[in-house]
């Protein structure tokens, strides 16, 4: 059945031999007109919140897969990385749309998640608009496996890594995985689904991004408290943002889809006392302001007694308020992206205006114009491990070694 729309109707009525319908029923037909495209609106935005919703209509591009699958047709379907080594998982011309990448990882090495680094380039760029600890792109940012399920990033048993974001490219696409640990990965599993198109993408289609950041430890403004609740803590201002954990930045036309964070306390209490600040077009002051750490990652009064994973938000790991506990969370913006024109940032409080000195890593996640800004130095990998650090302050000393 063909699409009717308002639009067609009133141009049906306008070049129809029979006379212009009359001033009351031309409202109607307007006001059909604009019913009908908000209905269009909205149906097209539950389509985009519903993978199945577009089955029945016809595509025009190609599937394709590059995977680690043994190419002499054995059953050795994985590659071997060395320590100091890059392996080049995808190299594929455009134009084309990653829609899954999923990886298995069997290693020896500790912490193995922290030291093998993923890398994307679109396009021949010199400086990736990807990069990350494989385990912190997909919200495991302490080294450690644990399950969870959300929409664009999931883990699920054993180990397997999965992400759905859509990462378009018009010329090139290029993923990497280099080994920065001591010992070799003696098997590096890996699917990437993308589809391939004969004709070019639209001209607006934004490239994917994700930059790793960390804090660690964050530099608190004091370490003379008991508990963050003192007056010296509450009373304290944070209008602008000063001190603050970056989540990323960015400069240049896009939106901002999320994070994943995780946190190793060095302190006692509750991490979370954060709010969170987005800064759009250069303001000096944030549009955005949250009201707690918890709240941004939509739980509430310190994320409660367990651990909870939902499709956009979730804190699948939720430690104890004491100096050496773990927690991991993650928040994403599929309902409705934070869009900037020329720069953005993204940040959160550590500690009520800052006060306490805990550990944060985290990626954030957005889409944007090429080029990008570059990208902050990565740590060295030494100084990604996550481990308890001398910074005073209550249930700090007894945690050191």
């Amino acid at each position: 059945m063909p699409r009717i729309c308002g639009s067609d109707l009133y141009m049906t009525a306008l070049k129809s031999k029979h006379p212009a319908p009359p001033i009351q029923s031309r409202r109607i037909i307007l006001s059909l007109t604009f019913g009908l495209l908000v209905f269009a609106s909205c149906t097209s935005c539950f389509a985009q919140n519903d993978p199945m919703a577009n089955l029945i209509a016809p595509h025009n591009y190609v599937q394709k897969r590059v995977s680690s699958y043994d190419k002499s047709g054995g059953n050795g379907d994985a590659i071997h990385i060395a320590p100091s080594a890059t392996a080049t998982l995808l190299d594929a011309a455009g134009p084309g749309i990653i829609t899954h990448i999923w990886f298995t990882i069997a290693s020896p090495e500790e912490l193995h998640l922290k030291k093998l680094v993923l890398r994307m380039y679109w396009d021949d760029e010199a400086n990736p608009s990807v990069e990350a600890p494989v385990g912190d792109f997909f919200g495991l940012g302490l080294g450690q496996y644990f399950l969870y399920q959300s929409t664009p990033l999931m883990v699920s048993p054993e180990k397997a890594l999965n992400s759905f974001f859509q990462m378009p490219f018009r010329k090139k696409a290029r993923i990497t995985i280099t080994n920065e640990g001591h010992e070799g990965v003696d098997a590096f599993y890996f699917n990437i689904d993308y589809r391939a198109y004969t004709e070019p993408l639209p001209s607006d289609a934004l490239y994917f991004h994700a930059q790793y950041r960390q804090a660690s430890p964050a530099k608190g403004w004091t370490n003379e408290w008991r508990s963050n609740g003192e007056p010296n803590v509450n009373n304290k201002k944070n209008l602008n943002g000063d001190g603050n954990y970056v989540w990323m930045e960015a400069t240049g036309r896009g939106h901002f889809v999320g994070v994943t964070m995780s946190v190793l306390q060095n302190q006692n209490g509750w991490w979370g006392e954060g709010d969170d600040m987005f800064f759009v077009d250069g303001e000096t002051t944030p549009s955005i302001n949250g009201t707690g750490t918890e709240d941004y990652f939509l739980g509430a009064w310190d994320f409660g007694s367990h651990p909870f994973a939902y499709p956009s938000y979730g804190a699948p790991v939720k430690g104890d308020e004491l100096a050496g506990s773990r927690s991991s969370v993650y928040r994403f913006h599929l309902d409705s992206p934070i869009p900037f024109t020329k720069s953005f940032k993204a940040t959160i409080e550590h500690g009520h205006a800052n006060h306490r000195s805990d550990n944060m890593f985290s990626v954030a996640y957005w889409y944007q114009t090429e080029p990008h800004a570059q990208f902050p130095k990565l740590p060295p990998v030494e100084d990604r491990l996550p481990r308890i650090y001398p910074v005073g302050g209550p249930g700090n000393a007894e945690k050191l070694p």
